[in-house]
């Protein structure tokens, strides 16, 4: 109850950060570890043309190295990674407009080998 004798309006338990959250084929317990991560606001051509960067590395098979200030990490995507597009809407409880994102993932198991062909439904 507040002090002026009403209740208290529930309060969301935002759980754990998402660094800690266990990514899809990590067993429950195996928290994420966030290896590199960047946000800011920037021109949409700069952000086409950082997308255009990672597509053209991704496409010639090498490895690609993310850098920002002092932090560094290369990753070395296998020939099939699990690719996910996810658009978002977030939105307060009671608000009329939210926040929109869109999401590019890519997605493999370290050490994962490539797999042995085509998806087919016989």
């Amino acid at each position: 109850m507040t002090a002026a004798g009403r209740p208290r309006p529930p309060t969301a338990d935002p759980g754990p950060p998402d660094s800690l959250i266990p990514g899809p084929g990590v067993p429950e317990g195996m928290p994420e570890e966030v290896l590199f991560e960047d946000e800011r606001r920037q021109p949409r051509a700069e952000v086409a043309a950082y997308l255009r960067s990672v597509a053209e590395k991704l496409e010639s098979g090498g490895p690609i190295t993310f850098t920002s200030g002092d932090r560094t990490v290369t990753v070395e995507p296998p020939e099939r990674p699990t690719f996910e597009v996810k658009v978002e809407r977030e939105t307060a409880a009671g608000a009329a407009e939210g926040e929109l994102s869109v999401e590019l993932e890519l997605e493999w198991g370290e050490g994962e080998a490539d797999g042995d062909g085509e998806l087919a439904i016989e």
